[in-house]
């Protein structure tokens, strides 16, 4: 099934972007206005050993089916639910001896669903494949002609005795997953795993400052018999109250970028120049590039320059696993930038936030901490009050400050960001249910710290350090919590 008929959603004309979704009924923040299963969806590339090509799990030792020797499960019970969709494709990569790209695989598992189901997989689908945007008339010759490659590398792949397929239906396919693709994360939701189409949510516009947020639902394979098991699929969760008649958006790019910027991602990969309020009207662009009084503009550039230059040299760092390295620069850049940036300037932000993620990793919490509230304050004047990165920002920052045992802030970080992502996640997902594990146990410890800080500081101590507690010169038994 795709979106349930009693789903408040109806196509309407908007305007110069063609088709949109609007709400035939008020919708309150955190409420699924739909959710959807996907048509077909393939595991990355770089990630098929690790990822389950069913539920799109990460597992650390997946069942690797036994034909192909290129699909990998959680186990037996996923295998079998995946068989209907992976046989074709099975036998398709014995025949070839390797498998074909993402592009190359997501294509023909569209392919085979629509001949076994035609291009509607259920009543409530609101559009189909063949009337989706490829914009092939758009690509620059260079995206063309890897898409040719693509197309070529197809028709290697698809078996003679499949239903025969037009070379330019192919390429309007692949054009389709290039443009409206949805990228799927693990389960939970801090990686992006693989890529799927998602018809009806193909007719959600782009909006920098949207409505609503869309989030992977990977479902319950738990069951033993997979007639049990429920399918992932999408949701799209509203952010805000929206009114009856009003058009449903998503953000396609980070709004973490100045408006030309934004709109320049927009044009390169979906083909359209983005008109939204925040774009036209430049809506935060002060604040993202926003310098102290007096700073000239020849050190203004010069800052500029450096942190570019810096940030190539982090990732690399980083990438090669050199995380002291990274520290060191971070700290090296921070020292320019300081002087001259506020605290909303995203090169300084993107500075600050790899800075707390690695000292975090290094176990330096305290100064960690430190980084991380600075990245919340900077994302909480940019982003939209519930998006979903401004949440993940909180719930990290709240982790640092507990393990740096400043567990006043660290309660009051997790509980903000409980609220943030059960309205992005929902209560049900993994996540937001970590989440609030984390809010039950800091708010006993914040208690046992009120009542007698000293006593929370020896426990705390003990458990970091597996020492036995002593009060009143008698060791007392303790259990770290998990």
């Amino acid at each position: 099934m795709t979106v349930d008929k009693m789903d408040p959603v109806e196509v309407f004309a908007a305007g110069e972007k063609g088709r949109g979704l609007r709400v035939t009924k008020e919708m309150s923040p955190g409420d699924v206005v739909f959710a959807e299963a996907s048509f077909a969806a393939v595991v990355f590339d770089s990630l098929s050993l690790q990822v389950c090509h069913s539920c799109f799990r990460r597992q650390s030792n997946p069942h690797r089916c036994a034909q192909c020797k290129f699909a990998h499960y959680c186990d037996r019970t996923c295998q079998r639910a995946a068989w209907d969709e992976h046989k074709q494709e099975c036998s398709a990569i014995r025949k070839m001896g390797k498998a074909p790209n993402e592009n190359v695989r997501l294509a023909a598992r569209i392919m085979w669903r629509i001949h076994k189901d035609t291009g509607l997989v259920s009543d409530s689908q609101l559009t189909t494949l063949d009337l989706l945007e490829d914009h092939l008339s758009q690509m620059l010759p260079e995206d063309l002609k890897e898409l040719k490659v693509d197309v070529q590398n197809f028709f290697q792949y698809w078996p003679k005795k499949s239903k025969p397929v037009g070379e330019d239906y192919v390429a309007h396919i692949i054009g389709v997953i290039n443009c409206n693709g949805f990228t799927l994360s693990d389960q939970r939701g801090l990686q992006a795993v693989g890529v799927g189409l998602f018809p009806n949510l193909c007719l959600v516009n782009h909006d920098c400052w949207p409505n609503c947020t869309v989030i992977l639902n990977h479902g319950d394979q738990t069951a033993l018999d997979a007639t049990f098991h429920s399918e992932r699929r999408i949701e799209l969760r509203a952010l805000e109250t929206i009114s009856e008649g009003e058009e449903l958006t998503v953000s396609y790019v980070d709004f973490l970028n100045v408006s030309k910027e934004r709109q320049r991602l927009l044009k390169q990969q979906y083909y359209f120049d983005c008109k939204c309020e925040h774009c036209t009207h430049a809506v935060k662009d002060q604040l993202m590039t926003a310098v102290k009084d007096k700073s000239p503009a020849d050190v203004v550039k010069q800052v500029t320059d450096l942190s570019l230059q810096a940030l190539t040299k982090i990732e690399e760092a980083r990438t090669e696993g050199n995380f002291h390295e990274v520290i060191k620069l971070c700290q090296e850049c921070l020292e320019k930038q300081e002087s001259v940036f506020e605290d909303t300037h995203l090169p300084l932000l993107r500075v600050l936030s790899t800075a707390s993620e690695v000292l975090s990793f290094l176990q330096q919490f305290h100064q960690a901490s430190g980084y991380s509230l600075r990245v919340v304050d900077g994302y909480s004047q940019l982003y939209h009050r519930n998006n979903a990165q401004l949440g993940m920002a909180i719930m990290r920052a709240g982790v640092t400050h507990w393990h740096a045992g400043l567990i006043e802030v660290a309660h009051g970080l997790i509980c903000r960001a409980f609220a943030i992502l059960m309205i992005t996640h929902g209560p049900h997902h993994p996540i937001t249910k970590d989440l609030e594990a984390m809010r039950t146990q800091t708010e006993m410890e914040l208690r046992l710290f009120k009542q007698n800080k000293h006593v929370y500081d020896n426990m705390r101590e003990a458990v970091l350090s597996n020492k036995p507690l002593m009060l009143a010169g008698e060791q007392v038994p303790i259990k770290a919590t998990s």
